[in-house]
């Protein structure tokens, strides 16, 4: 029997010390739109069907009943990282929005496909990345908005 194919990452998590500090953020400086909010946790639209999800630390580390089953517990710490994905002519724009902001680029990577990555913390100290396309062999033909 064949393994079956993975279509593609649906969501990721976060862990946040202030729900309302990371709905601020994630609304206001990266553009992200709430699909649902409480005070354990917050679903932003990603783009291209991907979810962020963002967790009240510590809230999130027992079993859940849904009435369609139960979600396992879960929790991280420490700096977590993930990445969106920005088109390449919107790198620079980018990153004075994020100046304008008060948001400081802490680092910057040009890859050797050509992609380009510009590196930032959240309030919590998690790392997030925009990069544009050349980032990965299997980035190139990705969609951007």
């Amino acid at each position: 029997m064949s393994r079956p194919r993975i279509s593609g990452l649906l969501e990721t998590a976060l862990y946040v010390d202030d729900m309302a500090r990371s709905i601020g953020f994630f609304r206001d400086v990266l553009g992200l739109t709430a699909m649902i909010a409480s005070d354990r946790l917050t679903a932003f639209d990603a783009g291209h069907g991907g979810v962020l999800l963002v967790f009240a630390r510590g809230q999130s580390g027992d079993d859940v009943a849904i009435p369609g089953g139960i979600i396992p517990g879960h929790d991280g710490s420490g700096p977590l990282h993930m990445a969106f994905a920005i088109a390449a002519d919107a790198y620079d724009a980018w990153r004075d929005h994020l100046a304008g902001s008060g948001v400081a680029v802490t680092h910057e990577v040009t890859w050797p496909a050509g992609g380009r990555s510009l590196y930032f913390n959240d309030p919590d100290g998690h790392v997030l990345e925009l990069a544009t396309p050349g980032l990965w062999a299997n980035d190139a033909a990705r969609p951007v908005d």
